[in-house]
């Protein structure tokens, strides 16, 4: 019999073989994917077939004779949602969602930085598909092939119960590894690893539907739980502090890909960041300060700093809910005479900055036609930041007074291209392109924010602003680990160093105020109250998940989106506890006490964003120091 079956359907297991061993070589060499034990290979060595079954089993319900061709069909579209997902992962270092699909209106703005990820040796993504279109053509002409694959009742019943055998025993494998897997989904590697890439993309848009009704569904009751949860965690600001930014300009300058491996080190015997190494000297500087982005990048840069809320673990805030309502700081500094702006020389529809920034309540955008971009003053993706920074003074000096101003870079942005006149420091040497270039990009982009603090000084405007410099997001992913522990004179690069790498620098410069290093463990969710208390506003009403970061009992505790966290003495990522001072792994115990706390502060915010809980929300009574 299943020899019998095996002479009717051959095309069709070829195919899904085929497609079933790609995916496998795919996972081990375009995926960084960690295994720890044969069980972990063996659940990823299987989980492909699981999904590949059920889904050709579909060319059994159609009429025979379009089986082949939709066999085809079928093969083109597994082998581009595996060949996406290696693209993408090339930076990002991530898999695909749904909502990151959804983002089309960024495709035209990307250019240079996709093109930067395909290479020559992707065409072997299709060359299974090439290979049986060769092999049933030969067959053909001999009449060796059954066009049909005809099945009878029995053999039908028989491939299906296979295939959910199969299922079953992938599934049940990968709840002992790893139990409550599809209730915990903050690390897309743990789901892709134990249940596929395929079957991630459907309980992805499992998730997708999910959150859609979460928004239908949602009631003022459930924010009553949350608004308790939030009010027991809220710290009182410092006495001294609070208030010493009343009335004076907001500057926010957001650099662009910037992490803090840079500041203070040399390349070539070059100081990297000269300027902001001498600024740190006169200002605060946060020593121990996490980006907490997801796959939004930049756009969650900015909705953690405008909200106090962490991003979504699925795609970009800013395009799935740029119409929700939101206690941002914008809006909240209207009452206290405050006018908002926003300086980016970009399309402004990238990232849906030009809907969401109304629902932030900021007043202006200065977008890409506020500015003169020429190809002489522009690379990457866009404006060079000196020349941003140059055109942007007339832009400020036009904004009423007091104003939050934020600036957005773009010259250290992937691809990190820069024409040999703009570099001041070498290229690294390495076996990454990528990091090679970052560092002239990074130089560049230091010099820009020199020329532009001067510019405020020359201009009177410097002694009446608060200037606070913070990095997005960052810029080396995983992929260039190597190179990275290279750079940094390790052996390798551990998870317990990727954590640590997603340190961003922090800058708050207060005129008249000494310069000092605070080393609290913080993050961008800390920025909103930080910047609130700083102008004498109470935040004890508002809706956020971050403490002043001045604040003297604000709790040792950053969460990142991935389910990570950082305390003082422990980091907690990939299911392990490690000694921060040691970077040695030790007894989950240890990490124990923050694990629960992590997950309710992602989960909760979740729910607000996903149910748009803040409509129902009405205790919006902000008070402060008038």
């Amino acid at each position: 019999m299943v020899k019998s079956t095996l002479a009717k359907t051959w095309p069709l297991f070829l195919t899904v073989v085929m497609l079933w061993l790609k995916t496998y070589i795919v996972y081990k060499t375009s995926f960084d994917i960690k295994i720890e034990s044969m069980m972990q290979e063996f659940i990823l060595f299987i989980n492909p077939l699981s999904f590949l079954l059920f889904f050709f089993g579909i060319l059994f319900v159609v009429k025979e004779k379009r089986r082949i061709r939709l066999m085809f069909v079928f093969s083109i579209i597994t082998s581009f949602v595996l060949y996406a997902n290696a693209v993408y992962y090339r930076f990002f270092n991530d898999f695909l969602t749904i909502p990151v699909l959804f983002q089309t209106s960024n495709m035209g703005d990307l250019g240079n930085s996709a093109f930067e990820l395909i290479r020559v040796t992707d065409l072997l993504f299709f060359v299974d598909i090439l290979f049986i279109a060769l092999v049933l053509k030969i067959t053909k002409k001999k009449g060796q092939i059954a066009t049909s694959m005809e099945l009878t009742k029995r053999q039908k019943a028989r491939y299906i119960l296979i295939a959910i055998i199969l299922s079953v025993v992938n599934l049940g494998l990968a709840e002992v590894e790893r139990p409550q897997l599809l209730t915990r989904t903050f690390d897309r590697e743990i789901l892709v690893k134990n249940i596929g890439t395929y079957n991630f993309h459907l309980y992805d848009m499992f998730l997708q539907s999910k959150s859609r009704a979460q928004r239908a569904f949602a009631n003022g009751s459930e924010f009553i739980e949350i608004e308790n949860y939030l009010k027991s965690n809220y710290r009182k600001p410092n006495e001294e502090m609070f208030g010493v930014a009343k009335d004076k300009n907001i500057i926010l300058i957001s650099m662009e890909s910037t992490q803090n491996f840079v500041i203070g080190e040399t390349l070539d015997g070059e100081e990297i960041t000269p300027f902001l190494n001498d600024f740190i000297q006169e200002s605060f500087y946060f020593d121990n300060f996490y980006h907490q982005t997801g796959q939004g990048k930049t756009s969650d840069s900015e909705f953690l700093l405008d909200n106090s809320l962490y991003p979504l673990g699925r795609g970009a805030v800013f395009f799935t809910h740029g119409t929700n309502e939101f206690t941002a700081t914008p809006e909240m500094i209207k009452e206290y005479g405050y006018y908002s702006a926003v300086l980016h020389a970009n399309n402004k529809s990238f990232w849906n900055r030009d809907i969401m920034y109304q629902s932030l309540g900021y007043d202006r955008f200065f977008e890409l036609n506020d500015y003169m971009i020429t190809e002489e003053n522009s690379i990457g993706w866009g404006l060079k930041d000196k020349d941003f920074f140059e055109q942007s003074i007339n832009h400020l000096k036009s904004l009423p007074e007091p104003y939050y101003a934020k600036f957005i870079t773009l010259t250290n942005h992937f691809p990190f291209e820069l024409g040999e006149e703009d570099k001041s420091i070498n290229e690294y040497t390495s076996n990454s392109r990528t990091l090679n270039r970052y560092f002239p990009t990074v130089r560049y982009t230091d010099e820009a924010i020199k020329l532009f603090i001067e510019r405020l000084k020359a201009e009177g405007m410097y002694e009446d602003s608060i200037i606070i410099i913070y990095g997005d997001h960052y810029g080396i992913s995983e992929n260039h680990n190597k190179a990275m522990a290279q750079f940094l004179g390790k052996e390798e690069i551990t998870p317990f160093d990727t954590v640590q790498l997603q340190k961003v620098p922090l800058i708050i410069h207060i005129p008249g105020m000494e310069g000092k290093t605070i080393s609290t463990v913080s993050g961008q969710i800390d920025l909103k109250p930080t910047i609130l208390h700083l102008l004498g506003i109470d935040t004890r009403n508002d809706v956020q998940f971050g403490t002043d970061l001045f604040s003297n009992g604000k709790i040792p505790l950053t969460v990142l989106r991935d389910g990570s966290f950082i305390t003082s003495n422990f980091v907690y990522t990939k299911s392990t506890c490690y000694d921060k001072a040691t970077g040695e792994a030790v007894d989950g115990t240890s990490c124990e006490p923050f694990m629960n706390k992590a997950k309710q502060e992602l989960d909760y915010s979740d729910r607000i964003v996903y149910g748009d809980l803040l409509r129902f929300y009405e205790g919006n009574s902000y008070r402060g120091n008038n």
